[in-house]
């Protein structure tokens, strides 16, 4: 099956006769009729019911109609990028992170790296929270990470960003959303929500209050289902402070503890682009010139 063999289907399914269909497809009738039994026979079964009135697809073609718009929409993306990167750009760097504020510098980052460096386009790829599995078989050339998830995996280069501190995350109207720092005997007789996929560090903050404090805890699946928990009055959770994407919804507080948790940026060790470490540098850079933001 290929490109025009798509098209016809798509067009013929959308006119349901023949003639018509080849018309618009600027082809002959002969052509079209041909080329659908072709792809027919290929595929091993009927796409369309003939009659002397028309073509109507199957229940089959239906389906299989469905999953071909979709195929069809996703080559004209991928075609217009292409498109796109081959008439300005002359390399292309993907930098792979679970979401847009755990690198809140990078907006700016890819502007003005951009603007210094013609030809180079930094494309974003939005992983799922901690997974590496991308980067590691290649498909990223720069992973926003966690310390911890990276410091033992071969053949890779770890560069610092931050340290990131841990905050409490309240609804804007809870008293605690006033304080300047939060203490664990603040949360006394408060409901903590844990778990979710939280690092390490986390977790042993979230024990220390259980053990110490004795707060109500229970576990939350993910990371919007907490914040959609919070909304909903049922409890409070604790947070890394790279995780907030400083839309102004809920209060992030300072979390008095001694726990930090190192986020970097990993780049392959055999990739030896100088404009890959060129845009790592000016991320940390950025950084490094704003020691007072919050994270």
């Amino acid at each position: 099956m290929d490109t025009k063999q798509i098209d016809y289907v798509l067009e013929l399914a959308k006119i349901r006769n023949f003639n018509r269909a080849a018309e618009s497809l600027f082809i002959t009738q002969p052509a079209l009729t041909y080329q659908i039994k072709m792809l027919e026979q290929e595929i091993g079964f009927a796409l369309f019911e003939r009659s002397p009135r028309g073509a109507v697809l199957t229940p089959a073609g239906e389906q299989f109609c469905v999953t071909l718009r979709n195929i069809r929409d996703e080559l004209k993306r991928a075609v217009e990028q292409g498109q796109n990167f081959s008439t300005r750009y002359g390399t292309n760097i993907t930098i792979g992170l679970p979401m847009r504020s755990a690198i809140y510098f990078l907006p700016q980052a890819i502007e003005k790296f951009e603007h210094d460096n013609p030809g180079v386009m930094i494309t974003p790829h939005f992983l799922t929270l901690y997974d590496t599995s991308s980067f590691l078989k290649g498909e990223e050339d720069i992973l926003f990470a966690r310390l911890s998830d990276i410091e033992h995996i071969p053949d890779i280069e770890i560069h610092p960003l931050f340290e990131s501190r841990i905050y409490l995350i309240t609804e804007r109207s809870d008293e605690l959303a006033g304080k300047e720092i939060v203490r664990a005997e603040d949360l006394a007789g408060r409901v903590l929500m844990v778990g979710g996929g939280s690092p390490p560090e986390l977790r042993a903050v979230q024990q220390r209050i259980i053990e110490d404090i004795h707060v109500s805890y229970f576990n939350s699946n993910d990371r919007e289902t907490t914040l959609t928990n919070i909304a909903a009055h049922k409890g409070v959770c604790l947070a890394p402070g790279f995780l907030n994407d400083h839309n102004g919804e809920f209060a992030w507080t300072l979390f008095d503890c001694p726990e930090r948790i190192s986020c970097v940026l990993c780049t392959h060790s055999s990739d030896k682009r100088e404009s890959v470490r060129d845009f790592v540098r000016l991320l940390q850079k950025m950084y490094s010139e704003n020691p007072e933001f919050p994270v």
